[in-house]
Formats: C-alpha cells, sequence, structure tokens
C-alpha cells in the first residue's frame, strides 16, 4: 500500500511559478514511479509528468515540457513538481500517484493517488 499527500497548490498570475510536493508513505520498490497527473474542469484528467524513483528518469507531456520539472529527494521522500511560466490553461487539480508498472505515462497503470491539489492561473 502507497499513500500520497500532495500540498502547494494555490492561485497565481500568469507567468507566476508554483511548486508543488507530494509526501509518499507505505511501501515502494526499486520501480516505482510517481506522477502527476491534472484534472481541469469538464475534461478528463490528463498525465503531466512523472519520475522513476530509483534512477531518477523522468517524462513530461508535451504541453508542459520546458516550463514544468519532476524530481525527488528519496531521503524525505517527496517527489516535487516546479512549474513555471504558468499559462491560464494549467488550471485544474493536480493529483500525484504512484505505480510499480513499467509503463509510467499512462493513467490506467497508476494504482494510488493523492487527493489532489487545486492549481488557479489568472490573467
Amino acid at each position: 500500500q502507497v499513500r500520497l499527500a500532495e500540498s502547494g497548490g494555490g492561485s497565481v498570475q500568469t507567468g507566476d511559478s508554483l511548486r508543488l510536493s507530494c509526501v509518499i508513505s507505505g511501501r515502494t520498490f526499486a520501480g516505482t514511479a510517481v506522477g502527476w497527473f491534472r484534472q481541469a474542469p469538464e475534461k478528463e484528467r490528463e498525465f503531466v509528468a512523472a519520475i522513476r524513483l530509483s534512477e531518477g528518469g523522468a517524462a513530461y507531456a508535451d504541453s508542459v515540457k520546458g516550463r514544468f520539472t519532476i524530481s525527488r529527494d528519496n531521503a524525505k521522500k517527496t517527489v516535487y513538481l516546479e512549474m513555471n511560466s504558468l499559462k491560464y490553461e494549467d488550471t485544474a487539480v493536480y493529483y500525484c500517484a504512484a505505480t510499480h508498472a513499467l509503463q509510467a505515462t499512462t493513467i490506467k497503470t497508476y494504482a494510488y493517488w493523492g487527493q489532489g491539489t487545486q492549481v488557479t492561473v489568472s490573467s
């Protein structure tokens, strides 16, 4: 069982930055990956970024490449999502999730989810 808790959301303006945190508890393995997903009103939940906890390999959605950075601090059991140059369309509830599967960019492989944190970007 893996438990995740997000924090760091808030209301910002276009061009601002935010850093989200995801604290992980429970049992993780060498192959465990943690991903960030987001869901805007009336839209499906979508992949944002993921990182493999062991070697730190990361993947990003095209919409956030160059603006968002995912990182992890294994000693603190925390995964971060640094979001820069925020746009109105980044407004969503952001969730972190964990998977033990090899495929870390597909939502259906994630079995463990946090409660989400709201990010609102206004112009």
